[in-house]
């Protein structure tokens, strides 16, 4: 299947990997991208360039083809070294790069002078169109289903991705919600280019997460997510289980007067011991709604093969023969 964005990413499918904290290392990356979508390593876990770096070249030892690193931008007062990681991936001859969180103007033109294409995750029209006019090549449309943080407008994707088909002149995928063929066939009908898949690609064979976590996506309905930092405007969604029925206890209780230490212990710095140890009630956990649509654990190659095949089945005989 050809469509903008394989053609801009060299990829042979438009299915790309997003970038998950603990999740996005070089084992996923490689897969998806051997399985021909576009892996993605997330650079926030990897925490510091040297680091990162060393990661990518591990990517390059496991694979040929294209993949790219999540560059997330959170507000902190001691904030990762942006400049190093940008660094290690132009010297590392990666050629995309996923951001997400604040604008990321100010790395753009290190990145578009080594060359790299740059897609921006975004909650919105009105941020996909502040991407667009910065320079970034295509946008990640992230509908409200989503695994981690929504944004705060809570326009789902069957209302957002038309939205932004009407407004962008760049290619945009589709995120949040995605994780079969079925997923692919209608966001192209509604003007995207592909899909990101999150949780999605967590329960695969290849994800170098705890079988416990795992186990925990394929066992969740679409009702077990549920929304968490509300009253910060820092809304994330994550599966519900004894840590996040804390928080909202918190919440409940505190309303306005919240404040990020009063939960704290259980969502500051729990990622490893969730997914690396599977240590499933120490915290909350990005997870999307799309958990209710995955039911088993496929590898990647598995998972890609079967999306595409479908899909060409649900163009080519469903839809066709509707027609």
């Amino acid at each position: 299947m050809k469509t903008k964005i394989t053609e801009m990413f060299g990829i042979e499918h438009p299915i790309i990997q997003g970038g998950m904290h603990f999740v996005g290392f070089a084992e996923l990356a490689a897969a998806v991208s051997n399985a021909g979508g576009l892996g993605i390593i997330t650079g926030l876990t990897q925490g510091t360039p040297d680091k990162l770096a060393n990661e990518i070249a591990r990517c390059k030892d496991m694979t040929d083809k294209p993949f790219g690193v999540n560059l997330t931008f959170l507000p902190s007062l001691a904030a990762p070294d942006y400049p190093g990681m940008v660094k290690a991936i132009v010297d590392g001859g990666v050629p995309v790069v996923e951001t997400a969180g604040r604008n990321p103007a100010e790395v753009l033109p290190h990145l578009k002078e080594a060359g790299i294409k740059v897609i921006h995750k975004c909650t919105s029209v009105r941020h996909s169109l502040k991407a667009q006019q910065i320079g970034c090549d295509a946008v990640s449309v992230d509908g409200f289903e989503c695994g981690g943080h929504p944004g705060e407008d809570d326009i789902p994707n069957f209302v957002l991705l038309p939205r932004a088909a009407d407004e962008l002149e760049i290619p945009f995928v589709a995120s949040g919600g995605m994780a079969d063929a079925r997923s692919l066939v209608a966001a192209l009908a509604m003007g995207a280019e592909g899909m990101n898949m999150g949780t999605r690609f967590i329960a695969t064979k290849e994800a170098p997460v705890h079988e416990n976590v795992k186990q925990a996506i394929v066992a969740a309905s679409e009702l077990d997510t549920r929304l968490v930092m509300r009253p910060l405007r820092n809304t994330e969604r994550v599966l519900s289980n004894d840590a996040v029925e804390r928080i909202l206890e918190k919440e409940k209780k505190l309303g306005a007067e919240l404040q990020f230490d009063d939960i704290k212990e259980e969502v500051a710095g729990v990622y490893p011991k969730i997914m690396l140890e599977g240590d499933m009630d120490i915290g909350a956990w990005s997870c999307g709604m799309v958990a209710g649509l995955v039911n088993d654990i496929p590898s990647c190659k598995e998972l890609i093969e079967r999306i595409m095949s479908e899909a060409d089945a649900i163009i080519n005989a469903r839809l066709t023969g509707m027609a």
